[in-house]
């Protein structure tokens, strides 16, 4: 635990669990909403065939990441959950979200 609480710059081990919880609580909330929501806006098994949970995978990501975002804020770390955001889109290549987030913010 002390070298996670290191690697994520956690102080408490209070903190260490509010941010599991948030994962806990994200990971479930983005499963049970990708079946609803791909089924919305058409894509089933049926149609799909063996496509339908790799492209489930990928349209529930971006609301994963913004489920995860809001959990953590309404937990109180969004601190830590946004700098998660930002350097795991980065790691993915993904960056230019960020930026173009920032200038669309700092346009208003």
């Amino acid at each position: 635990m002390k070298k996670l609480k290191a690697r994520w710059g956690v102080t408490s081990n209070f903190q260490l669990v509010i941010i599991f919880i948030v994962f806990a609580i994200t990971g479930s909330v983005s499963a049970y909403l990708s079946k609803p929501f791909t089924n919305y806006i058409g894509l089933t098994s049926e149609n799909l065939g063996w496509l339908y949970f790799p492209i489930r995978l990928i349209v529930i990501f971006p609301i994963y990441q913004v489920l995860l975002v809001l959990f953590g804020f309404l937990f109180g770390q969004f601190a830590f959950f946004w700098a998660f955001e930002k350097k795991m889109l980065r790691s993915m290549k993904l960056g230019f979200i960020l930026n173009w987030f920032e200038k669309s913010s700092k346009g208003k």
